[in-house]
């Protein structure tokens, strides 16, 4: 049976599992030519096929690897390199005669020549662009197969970003598989700050390292008590006003007006919800409506009670 290897290729990084004809043994890192359903192009070897590799592949891409990329194949790649930016003028010049509402982002012409790939953006991304005509004009000017890709914001960042706020290559260009989605929640939990300049990354979007921990933190929170729980601890008494997850500590206000910062295994018991506050209705349940006066209208009531009443006029004595 042909050895398999997980390789990946393409613009868009795609990860996939090609067979080795021959007996020759691929390097972890080792730069080859591989035959995919697009056509001829280069890619790079990454391990081994295994069970466990393959199971964290979504949509993987099957080939062959032909060879490993020579000295001509790497020349040919920088030629590649010009003519895709003299491709990408000309097509963003047609682009913007035909008034499209649509964003060129990159160009990918295949090793072997099959087809020249477009990789666009729609803005706002819910149209539709009809660039039907637009493929023609490219397909006379190139003479070759053209494919038009609409991908999204994290895709251009994937495609153009380089390094990210903590000085390292951004992740959707190195080792994310999958971009999983990440909400304000996630760095609400890991106390990140909220402002949107300094938690999105490249794309615009929440950073993909905002989920990376979140199942820990999720983990961890699970043990402490949440905040507005009364606790029995060493010292009184007290009521939990807010969590160091990571840290597993607690702010404790103890009935005296003290607020300290304790270790989670120094709570000895939890006494349920603090009794200062009332208490919620069950899920479902609603509170009984106010009485139809409400309290403005007893009091106003109580207050015309308690008015002295005016005196009465004397009698008239006239006769």
């Amino acid at each position: 049976m042909p050895a398999q290897y997980i390789v990946r290729h393409g613009v868009m990084r795609f990860l996939g599992e090609f067979e080795s004809p021959t007996d020759v043994v691929w390097k972890r890192q080792q730069e080859v030519v591989v035959r995919t359903d697009r056509g001829t192009e280069a890619g790079v070897v990454l391990c081994p096929s295994s069970p466990e590799a393959k199971a964290a592949l979504t949509e993987p891409t099957t080939g062959q690897i032909l060879r490993p990329l020579s000295a001509e194949d790497r020349a040919q790649l920088q030629k590649l390199r010009e003519l895709q930016q003299r491709e990408y003028d000309i097509a963003a010049r047609c682009i913007e005669q035909r008034a499209l509402l649509m964003d060129l982002v990159d160009v990918e012409h295949l090793l072997g020549g099959e087809r020249v790939l477009f990789y666009f953006l729609v803005r706002p991304p819910e149209k539709r662009v009809d660039f039907r005509e637009l493929v023609r004009d490219l397909a006379r000017e190139f003479q070759t197969r053209i494919e038009m890709r609409q991908i999204g914001v994290r895709d251009e960042a994937k495609v153009l970003a380089d390094y990210g706020d903590c000085g390292k290559p951004v992740c959707c260009n190195t080792h994310l598989i999958v971009m999983p989605p990440v909400s304000m929640k996630m760095a609400k939990m890991q106390k990140s700050t909220l402002d949107p300049t300094k938690i999105s990354g490249r794309c615009g979007r929440l950073k993909c390292c905002l989920r990376y921990e979140f199942d820990v933190y999720e983990e961890l929170q699970r043990t402490l008590p949440p905040a507005g729980a009364r606790v029995l601890t060493n010292k009184g008494q007290g009521r939990v006003l807010a969590q160091e997850i990571l840290a597993q500590k607690l702010l404790v206000e103890f009935e005296d007006g003290r607020r300290v910062l304790i270790a989670a295994d120094e709570v000895l018991t939890r006494l349920g919800a603090d009794v200062g506050r009332a208490a919620a209705p069950p899920s479902g349940e609603q509170r009984p409506p106010p009485p139809a006066g409400g309290p403005r209208g007893r009091s106003r009531s109580i207050v015309q009670e308690a008015r002295p009443k005016p005196p009465e006029p004397p009698p008239n004595t006239q006769n």
